[in-house]
Formats: C-alpha cells, structure tokens, sequence
C-alpha cells in the first residue's frame, strides 16, 4: 500500500524521525518529573496531554476554524485513537518507574514495530517482504546493543514488562488507526487530527490524575510548570502533528521502525546533560539502529521515486511472505 499525495516520502521520514527524537527528550523530562516533583506517571500524562490539547487548538485555529465535520464522519475512531495514546504513554511511563528505562525502553519499543508490521499485514494488507522482515530484525537488534549495553534483564520486573507490552499494543493500535484515519478522514488536516486525539487522551486521564493528585508535592513551581509544558509543546503537540503527517505517505511499518531513533536521542540526551557513559556495546548498538534507520529512509525514498516512474515491480512489499 502506497500512500500518494503532495508530500514527498523523504520529507515525511524526516518529520517521522524528528517527532522520534523529540519523544526522546519526553522521556527524560518525564522521568525529571517524576524525581522532583512527586507527581504520578498518570498525572504527567494528563497534564502533557492537556498542553498538548492548548497548544494544539491554537495551532489549529491558524489553520482551520472548524473540527465538527471531522467530528461527525469519524468521532469513534478519534476516540480511539485517543485512548490509545493515553494508554501507551501512561503505561510507558508507569513501565519506567517500576522496571527502569532499559526494560521499558526495549519491551515497549521493541514489540512495538512488530505488533505494528502484523496489524498493518492482517488489518491493512500491507505486505512485508524478506527485505523488510530483514530491516526489523537488524533494527531491533541494534535496539537490544543500545538499551541493554549496561547489563539490564528483562526479567528483572515481570509487572513492568506487563507494562511496557501494554504500551506497545496501545502504540500499535494507535499508529494503525492514525494512518486509516489520514487516508480516508482528514489526510489533509494532521493536526486537527492529533488535537482531537490529544483532547480525548485529556479526558481519559483525568479521573486517575484527580485520583492521584493533579499537583506536586514538591519541587519549585515555576521549574515543574516549565517542564510540563515543554513536554506538552515539543514531545507532544509537535512531535504528534509531524508525526500524523508523515504517516499521509510512509506506510505504518516503516513509520515503527523510524522511531526507533527514540532511545537513541535518549542515550544522547542521557551522556550530554546527565553525564552517563555508554559501553562499547551501547555505542555499536546505536551505529547499527542508526545505520538501519538511514538505510531504510534511502530505500523508501528509491521506491518512491520508483512508483512516480513507473516501475514499482522491485517493490519490497510485492514480495510474498
């Protein structure tokens, strides 16, 4: 399945990969707000997505002045989508703080391209190929390198696996539903898409946040405040309207493996403000993700060009199984 369109495919990768990064700032943030203030993973949840919502609006209201025919023809798949969101990030969150960043980060972010590449087979008759399994496979390797470089087990927290496994299928589901819902609802209108998602995931939240507490029990106020809407504007609002764009013309397999550079952004973040140090298997680790993303953003983008041409049969995803 080819996702025509004005936007080319290169420039939808690199939205994809920057919303990727961006989420990778989200999680250190997140874990600072967590340390410092005292405030619950559902309730940095819920006030990340409530920025969001805001920034989101305002954005949208630059752009066009009415949601209520998006509203009309697809509520139930924005609701959805919505949830789903709210789900995987929480339950990311929640994974963190009970396994640590390196369960969390490779059982979420590792089941997550491959929970996405079956849905997208099954629900989307997307076809893979040899030459993307092969992608998949590298990919989550290198992820393996980056995360567990320290020596982390998986099995050091079965509730946090839990945990992350249900972060992966909210994420799964979500990047699937997005790209059904770009396709035939709303392509044109990214941001009105992720502002209804961002407002739903508010809603859905906010009875665990007033149930845990909506305010910090310590920390400076202005600090907590400015980090709460840095994760609603960057790793949220933008990082969601550049990633619902892209997916127009990325199919959503590809757009999984692409935000693996996730973690990666991560350890950078991790060794520039927080002075930790990588091993050796940590560094060829995130050379091999990298590398693997790169490699695939070429072989899109030649495919792409392919297809305008005329001459899709080399198509990787034409390829059975």
């Amino acid at each position: 399945m080819l996702h025509s369109g004005s936007l080319p495919v290169g420039r939808a990768m690199f939205y994809i990969a920057t919303a990727a990064v961006a989420w990778g700032t989200g999680g250190v943030v997140a874990a600072v707000l967590h340390s410092t203030s005292g405030l619950d993973p559902l309730t940095v949840s819920f006030w990340r997505f409530l920025c969001g919502t805001v920034a989101l609006a305002l954005a949208r209201s630059l752009l066009r002045p009415s949601l209520v025919g998006r509203l009309k023809s697809g509520l139930w798949r924005f609701a959805v989508t919505g949830a789903g969101m709210a789900v995987y990030q929480a339950a990311y969150f929640a994974s963190v703080n009970v396994a640590g960043v390196a369960v969390a980060t490779m059982v979420a972010l590792g089941s997550g391209p491959v929970l996405v590449a079956l849905g997208a087979r099954l629900w989307m008759a997307e076809r893979l190929g040899r030459r993307k399994i092969l992608v998949i496979v590298v990919a989550l390797t290198g992820l393996a390198m980056l995360v567990f470089g320290g020596g982390s087990t998986v099995l050091s927290s079965l509730p946090g696996v839990g945990l992350a496994l249900l972060s992966a299928v909210g994420y799964a589901g979500t990047t699937l539903l997005s790209q059904v819902i770009g396709a035939e609802e709303g392509g044109d209108d990214p941001v009105g898409n992720a502002l209804i998602s961002f407002a739903t995931g508010s809603v859905c939240l906010l009875p665990f946040a007033l149930a845990l507490g909506l305010l910090p029990e310590r920390g400076a106020p202005v600090t907590v405040t400015a980090l709460l809407v840095y994760l609603g504007l960057f790793p949220s609002a933008l990082a969601y309207g550049l990633f619902f764009t892209g997916l127009r013309a990325v199919p959503a397999t590809t757009a999984s493996i692409i935000t693996l550079v996730e973690p990666l952004a991560a350890a950078v973040i991790a060794v520039w403000l927080l002075g930790e140090r990588l091993t050796v298997l940590t560094l060829l680790g995130g050379a091999v993700l990298l590398a693997t993303v790169v490699a695939l953003a070429t072989s899109e983008r030649d495919r792409a060009d392919a297809v305008l041409l005329g001459g899709d049969h080399d198509d990787p995803r034409n390829t059975p199984m």
